[in-house]
């Protein structure tokens, strides 16, 4: 209907693509700022007594898990995180509330911010590491924070989240 206000779907659906692209960019320019400048030569930064700067390269899935080098760690990875984001997109158009919105944009930047490293470099860079003593956390990038913050949107929204409020 010409005239008609848009519902609520096209705004969530823009404030998802907002915070996705602001994931890819926050991704890719921390990539870039470690693996061309500081990590030039490589090392380990100590910053804390639990957290380091390291330079990784992740052929797996997040966190390091099922460790696919190879073809299919680069173009079945990739392919599989395009085909999520797809299907996470169609998902992000029928939002009807702002916490699934940000958590599903969230979720498809880092997906992507991860997807271009693997297309363009073969593997991921991770970059930030924490410890407890002798026991480490795997190394992890922003697109992962990205990631497992909307999740945890989209977990809470789950539990918590009320049917019918629509702000």
């Amino acid at each position: 209907m010409p005239g008609a206000a848009a519902g609520p779907a096209p705004r969530f659906v823009r404030l998802g693509l907002a915070l996705a692209f602001l994931a890819i960019a926050l991704d890719q320019l921390s990539k870039w700022w470690i693996v061309a400048q500081v990590m030039t030569p490589p090392r380990v930064i100590e910053v804390t007594s639990f957290f380091k700067i390291v330079l990784a390269w992740n052929t797996g899935v997040s966190f390091s898990m099922l460790d696919m080098g190879g073809a299919f760690g680069r173009w079945g990875l990739s392919a599989l995180a395009l085909i999520i984001v797809v299907v996470l997109f169609f998902w992000l158009r029928k939002a009807e509330r702002r916490l699934p919105a940000i958590g599903l944009g969230l979720v498809i930047g880092g997906a992507l911010g991860n997807a271009i490293d693997r297309i363009r470099l073969g593997a991921v860079a991770d970059f930030l590491l924490f410890h407890w003593g002798d026991a480490f956390w795997p190394a992890f990038n922003v697109a992962d924070c990205a990631i497992t913050v909307g999740v945890g949107a989209l977990l809470v929204d789950a539990l918590f989240g009320s049917r019918e409020s629509h702000t």
